[in-house]
């Protein structure tokens, strides 16, 4: 064996010295390029997945947890909810709409393959600042990919974040959440059993885009010049071609012709046919020969590394294969068998003819289960100062809020939100929110599912631990202003070099802190994703941990009250006081080296229970007029956010501190009540024990906070509305 091509497929010398042991012999090339691809960092979470355990995965509604293509959670009425997030960041770095395209495709394929139909789809965009054109190139190339695959599948994307941040210049963040719906009893998972079934692989032909993809893009950082010769390891996609993909499986399901059912997505068939096979505890023979190719000349390790989209490989009885052969004709889906189930030691052997040679002969676990675990060195950055540094000066607080106020819908206008008609609450909320509607009989339940994607660098670069907390309780209560409790979440841990002990010890203080909020909020975490090697020129991004929930309202009769403000209501502050600026945004863009200064506010998780809890409460009543969280940008964006959005003014006096300002303390939300029921409110709050103040009162057409702020409404309006496209020359 040529001692350097392990190095050169990215595995160590140890690595390499563990597949030796384990087939009692050295591998031969092709064997060599299965490995190299399912223990890569994306395939195997070879450093993570020992601190993965710790966070909660159970509850009461969980069907399916962490391990399968999708979490699955039991929504009622005999309905079951698939979330899934997915990260695509190495290759929209390098190729951004088929990155950001093929990234959409892919999450979409984990929701069907548990048998459910994606309704949704939610994005977490963050690129380098805007006055850099590669910055800007990627962001447009971006959208663009997840609003012509979105789009033309029929899904509509009905929310997520943009972020401009310098710390992801030159590599990008790219996470997709999907959400489906099917009946309970449609539920299949990505397993192999029976031995003698067959293995049909559905779909596009396979060809040489996407080669090996998760070894060289998913577990390298970008150093600059070779960028461009990982170009052909991005995937090329065809939305087209997953429509109809989406439909065939859908109705194989529904027939009953299926027994189990994996996607092909990171390390391509070597990886859905060694999964498949090592969840269901037997082997797999795979016919190379048989995989329908779109290109001549391709040598085996290229078919069975390829990651070509638009695939699925299913796990059929012999005796309906004729019947599955024919639905997927109706579709006009291409069906091929290319493998048996066999129950020889569970070994995945790779044949050129199901009666020629044995091209590759490995144990299915192996390559799965088995891979490698690291517990990688941590090392805590150099400790503190005794006594926090002094809040940094911000000298024209009017100026610093219309410098933070960013209107990103803009892109959602090249998103599609409304398709199903089930949109009740769309893009540029604190929560999208959804009709819930049978998948099959299409009966409106009068529920709704709420779906919220949230993340803050700043906080997590602070303190990863409670800054990661923080970002899990900003998604419940972004949940509450639409009415909706949490049932459970996904998460997007998006980190630099593992080999970094620094970035270990972020990862694992920011798991601990996603498990301690999600444990005292009773948001199961039921999958996930882990990116790492998020790096560019050698400098690591900061820790940025994205999460996704899934909420439920119980009762959905009309649409919660929204980011709104009407003349002669009250603001009322729901939640503590706070002049904390620790991680905030505009303390960092008046520190000399725009980082947050720490230490971040406190955070009583009880407490945003409670907040919480009323907050639902107040929606589902009906007490409120608008409704709107402070988290980014604090107090001063989110009056300056209802104020732009409702073109009614708004004066909040007695506001001398520009911390009281800008402070992103958790646990806040600034609700808009009618006079009348204002004494009926604090009086909630107070029996909720909760803290609550009337601050404020909306009218005229200024927006007026203190002896900080006073601005004319059209010129918020025209910050919060024009920022984002006049950086991309849309206006």
């Amino acid at each position: 064996m040529d001692t350097t091509l392990h190095r050169a497929l990215g595995l160590t010398d140890e690595e390499a010295d563990q597949i030796r042991t384990i087939l009692g012999r050295p591998p031969n090339h092709l064997e060599l390029a299965m490995y190299a691809v399912m223990w890569s960092e994306h395939c195997s979470y070879k450093s993570s997945r020992i601190h993965l355990r710790r966070l909660p995965a159970e509850g009461e509604r969980v069907l399916v947890g962490p391990g399968e293509n999708a979490g699955v959670i039991d929504v009622g009425d005999g309905i079951a909810a698939a979330i899934r997030i997915e990260s695509h960041n190495h290759p929209s770095a390098i190729e951004p709409y088929q990155g950001a395209a093929t990234g959409a495709g892919g999450i979409l394929r984990d929701i069907f393959t548990m048998g459910a139909r994606p309704i949704a789809l939610m994005d977490a965009l963050r690129v380098g600042p805007l006055d850099d054109d590669r910055s800007r190139w990627i962001l447009e190339g971006v959208v663009s990919g997840i609003s012509g695959y979105g789009n033309s599948v029929g899904v509509p994307t009905v929310g997520g974040e943009v972020v401009c941040d310098p710390t992801y210049t030159g590599n990008p963040l790219v996470n997709v959440a999907c959400l489906g719906l099917l009946p309970v009893e449609r539920l299949v998972l990505g397993r192999a059993s029976g031995v003698g079934n067959l293995a049909v692989l559905l779909g596009s032909a396979t060809g040489r885009d996407g080669i090996g993809g998760v070894s060289v893009l998913a577990s390298a950082g970008f150093g600059g010049d070779d960028d461009g010769a990982k170009r052909p390891s991005v995937q090329v996609g065809d939305p087209f071609e997953e429509k109809r993909l989406i439909e065939a499986c859908l109705a194989l399901l529904d027939a009953g012709l299926v027994v189990g059912i994996q996607d092909l997505g990171g390390a391509g068939l070597t990886c859905a046919t060694s999964e498949t096979a090592s969840r269901g505890g037997v082997g797999m023979d795979v016919d190379v020969s048989a995989v329908p190719l779109r290109e001549a000349g391709m040598e085996p390790f290229e078919v069975l590394t390829s990651e070509s989209q638009e695939r699925m490989l299913a796990i059929v009885a012999p005796d309906d294969l004729e019947e599955v052969l024919a639905l997927c004709g109706r579709w006009e889906v291409r069906a091929s068998v290319i493998g048996r189930v066999t129950g020889e030691g569970g070994r995945l052997r790779i044949l050129d003819g199901f009666e020629g040679p044995v091209l590759a002969d490995v144990p299915a676990a192996s390559l799965h289960e088995d891979a490698p675990r690291y517990d990688r060195p941590l090392a805590a950055p150099s400790a503190p100062a005794a006594s926090p540094p002094a809040a940094p000066s911000i000298a024209d607080p009017g100026a610093e809020l219309l410098a933070m106020l960013a209107d990103p819908s803009w892109v959602y206008r090249q998103y599609d939100s409304q398709l199903f008609l089930n949109t009740v609450e769309g893009p540029g909320g604190d929560a999208a929110l959804l009709r819930l509607k049978h998948p099959t009989t299409g009966r409106d339940t009068g529920r709704g599912l709420a779906l919220t994607t949230d993340g803050n660098h700043r906080w997590c670069a602070v303190e990863p631990r409670r800054g990661t907390a923080m970002v899990v309780a900003e998604a419940v209560l972004n949940l509450a202003c639409v009415g909706a409790h949490p049932l459970a979440l996904v998460d997007c841990l998006n980190f630099g070099n593992p080999e970094h002990p620094q970035v270990m010890w972020q990862l694992s203080e920011c798991i601990d802190g996603m498990a301690e909020a999600c444990r005292a909020l009773g948001v199961p975490v039921v999958g996930g994703n882990v990116s790492l090697y998020n790096e560019s020129q050698g400098t690591d991004i900061d820790p940025t941990p994205v999460v996704t929930v899934l909420g439920m309202v119980d009762r959905l009769v009309r649409r919660p009250p929204g980011v709104a403000l009407e003349a002669g209501t009250t603001l009322v502050l729901l939640g503590p006081h706070s002049s904390d600026l620790g991680g905030a945004r505009a303390a960092a863009r008046a520190t000399a080296d725009g980082e947050a200064p720490g230490p971040l506010p406190t955070l009583d998780l009880a407490l945003h229970a409670k907040v919480a809890a009323l907050v639902r409460r107040l929606v589902a009543d009906e007490l409120l007029v608008g409704v709107h969280d402070i988290a980014d940008g604090g107090l001063a964006v989110a009056l300056g956010e209802v104020v732009a959005r409702s073109g009614v003014g708004a004066e909040v006096p007695g506001v001398d501190d520009p911390g009281v300002l800008f402070s992103e303390a958790g646990s806040r939300v600034v609700a808009v009540v009618a006079d009348h029921r204002v004494d009926n409110v604090l009086a909630l709050a107070d029996a909720a024990d909760v803290p609550a103040t009337a601050v404020g009162t909306a009218g005229g057409d200024r927006l007026v906070i203190g002896g900080l702020v006073d601005l004319d409404v059209t010129a918020v309006a025209a910050a919060w509305r024009d920022l984002l496209p006049a950086a991309l020359g849309w206006r």
